[in-house]
């Protein structure tokens, strides 16, 4: 499909944009069985140009998403498994002295790509995790004093294991804040769970799914297309004003000791514009933002100590703020 050809003619430029992105769905469908709400999210922050924070404990295929995405859409994929020892220059690279020439050379880490998969990030201390702070944000790197962009689109998904905690190091707000979204994946349903047992026991490797099958559905420039269809989905004022409103609510809500920044406000509206293309919508509804705003807001809030020993979770509070911040009627 031609998204550039139909990209002046928004209605037509949308309706072929929600086409593809449906294919895109139904092909990670196929890797990933019984995860469809987290394929959409995924899907969400792809679409928003942001990165995401994946949590879940071991097996329930993290990996395997990243890796059948970086498929589907035909990009260049890069993996860091971070560990204690890692230092930061294994992330975005080095300068290295070539005995032939008598010079420095920059040796590009494995940020320099479309789709990078940060493998167990809070196992790394803080001072490689922060090696992503500059390239999340800016989508370039300073090496040796130069900065050198990384290929467009760029998307960072890290995944953790929430269980563990032994050797783990947490991830500092700053980071955290730079991750549009924080997905909690959880185990599949029966149905679903058989399915995968089904599916992985065929396969010629005894544990896990194959992704080599997979065709790639667009390619990278398509990918850039999509985003900035996505970026001019209608958007009625009073619907940004219930986004932005949803932010500010959690700087003063009871139980919760840290409210979001101003990037959550401008995540949940360029989230809602991806779920609305994602969903085949013509604008934004306020339902758009509102399924937006836990994974949104789960990372960039802190609950209270009194909240936290009675047990509760971010989820459970924020449950009840968007209960009672009036959303518009369009």
């Amino acid at each position: 499909m031609d998204l550039k050809k139909s990209f002046d003619e928004p209605g037509a430029a949308r309706q072929r944009a929600a086409l593809v992105v449906s294919a895109l769905k139904q092909n990670l469908e196929q890797s990933l069985i019984g995860q469809s709400a987290v394929i959409n999210d995924v899907l969400t922050a792809l679409l928003a140009a942001g990165h995401v924070l994946l949590e879940g404990v071991p097996g329930l295929g993290k990996t395997l998403l990243v890796r059948a995405l970086a498929r589907a859409i035909g990009g260049a994929f890069a993996r860091i498994q971070f560990t204690p020892d890692l230092m930061p220059s294994d992330v975005t690279g080095h300068a290295v002295y070539d005995n032939q020439s008598g010079e420095f050379k920059l040796r590009k880490g494995p940020v320099f790509t479309n789709l990078l998969l940060a493998d167990e990030i809070n196992r790394a201390p803080a001072k490689t995790q922060a090696a992503l702070l500059e390239v999340m944000q800016e989508h370039q790197v300073t090496l040796e004093g130069r900065a050198l962009p990384v290929p467009q689109p760029f998307m960072v998904l890290a995944t953790q294991n929430p269980i563990e905690q032994e050797g783990t190091y947490p991830l500092p707000e700053a980071e955290l804040d730079r991750f549009m979204l924080k997905l909690q994946m959880d185990y599949p349903d029966a149905a679903g769970e058989l399915q995968m047992v089904q599916q992985v026991t065929r396969s010629a490797k005894a544990d896990m799914l194959e992704v080599t099958e997979q065709t790639a559905i667009l390619q990278a420039s398509d990918l850039i297309t999509l985003q900035q269809i996505a970026s001019q989905m209608p958007l009625d004022e009073q619907v940004m004003d219930y986004a932005v409103r949803i932010a500010r609510a959690t700087r003063s809500w009871p139980g919760l000791l840290l409210g979001a920044g101003p990037r959550a406000s401008i995540a949940l509206v360029c989230c809602g514009r991806a779920r609305a293309l994602l969903r085949g919508g013509d604008f934004v509804l306020p339902d758009d933002i509102k399924a937006c705003a836990p994974a949104v807001l789960r990372h960039r809030v802190r609950l209270s100590p009194e909240l936290d020993i009675e047990g509760l979770s971010a989820d459970q509070v924020l449950a009840s703020l968007l209960e009672q911040v009036p959303a518009p009627r369009l």
